[in-house]
């Protein structure tokens, strides 16, 4: 493993930092090999609800590989073949699939499914659930509708200030898995100030892809003069990455890939970190390196592993038949 240390290269050189661990985490590996299996056992058109995962250059390959990708069950064609995506769904939409006699092949990452169970034990009880999260992501409209009734979406510490429940005594709080560590710890600290009683999950629902690559961000912010995150705009845990290096006062971008990036940022800068969010190829970090040696003259790279990772998902119960299948290159 690489020391902080060693940032430092030598006079007039310029430095790319590789930070690891970045890019694809086990819930993305599994969604996408999910559209790759059902792709081959049943063949094309297979139909994906949304984003299988948060990036525009897989949803493109899936897509070239004959996956039609809609908004809403009812683009879809009765009796069809449908994958939900890594986001997860609200038990609506489950219903609605059942109504349209859709087969339905589940791509939702466990540790969405984790908090969707969480919900629907607390709501069991007669709790508020504050769920901390985007209003409109993808994942908390999904884990809302576990409780429309009884669920609150808290957005901010200023939401967390305001927000109001029928009984104090009993309120939880649940997350969304991809957000920043230090804005929800800021956000939990308020509701606790506000509401003693409040009851969390009994493990903390932001996955480990999210604080893993999080917590590599803050470990060189402070060492590097730029961060570059490949990942797509609708990226939640990407965009909590550039975040978390701005607020060090590091200036940070996301990139969808190397053609976005613009030369004036490099302007000065000797040392440059690059990284990944859970949802980004690896092809696109290697290409955005080619880069900047190629055409900005960062001919020194160090790739500096923060942590180890080596989380695994199984497949989806509807594919266990296909398990031969599993070692399919993402």
């Amino acid at each position: 493993m690489a020391q902080l240390g060693g940032l430092d290269a030598r006079p007039g050189a310029r430095k790319v930092i590789l930070l690891t661990p970045r890019g694809f985490c086990a819930g993305v590996v599994r969604a996408i090999d999910v559209v790759k299996i059902v792709l081959q056992l049943y063949g094309a058109p297979i139909y994906v609800r949304k984003e299988i995962v948060h990036n525009r250059h897989v949803v493109e390959e899936l897509r070239d590989l004959g996956a039609i990708f809609v908004e809403e069950l009812s683009e879809v064609p009765v009796g069809a073949r449908v994958i939900f995506s890594a986001h997860g769904v609200a038990p609506s939409v489950r219903q609605e699939a059942k109504d349209r006699n859709l087969q339905v092949i589940d791509a939702t990452c466990p540790l969405v499914t984790k908090v969707h169970l969480e919900a629907v034990r607390f709501a069991k009880r007669g709790y508020t659930i504050l769920l901390i999260g985007h209003q409109e992501h993808d994942e908390v409209v999904g884990t809302r509708g576990e409780a429309p009734l009884a669920t609150l979406v808290v957005s901010s510490e200023e939401e967390a200030d305001t927000v109001q429940v029928s009984d104090p005594e009993r309120v939880c709080y649940l997350t969304q898995t991809t957000l920043s560590l230090d804005e929800t710890a800021g956000i939990v600290g308020k509701l606790k100030q506000r509401f003693p009683k409040i009851e969390g999950p009994p493990a903390q629902d932001i996955c480990y892809a999210t604080e893993n690559r999080q917590m590599a961000v803050k470990a060189v912010a402070n060492e590097c003069q730029l961060l570059l995150v490949v990942g797509s705009q609708n990226s939640s845990n990407s965009r909590r990455m550039v975040e978390v290096c701005r607020n060090q006062g590091t200036p940070a971008y996301l990139v969808d890939d190397q053609r976005d990036v613009r030369p004036e940022w490099l302007s000065g800068v000797q040392t440059v970190v690059v990284t990944a969010g859970a949802s980004a190829p690896e092809h696109l970090v290697q290409q955005l390196i080619d880069a900047l040696r190629d055409r900005w003259g960062f001919a020194e790279m160090e790739e500096m592993q923060i942590k180890d990772e080596d989380v695994r998902f199984s497949l989806p119960a509807e594919l266990s038949q296909a398990s031969r299948l599993t070692q399919l290159a993402v």
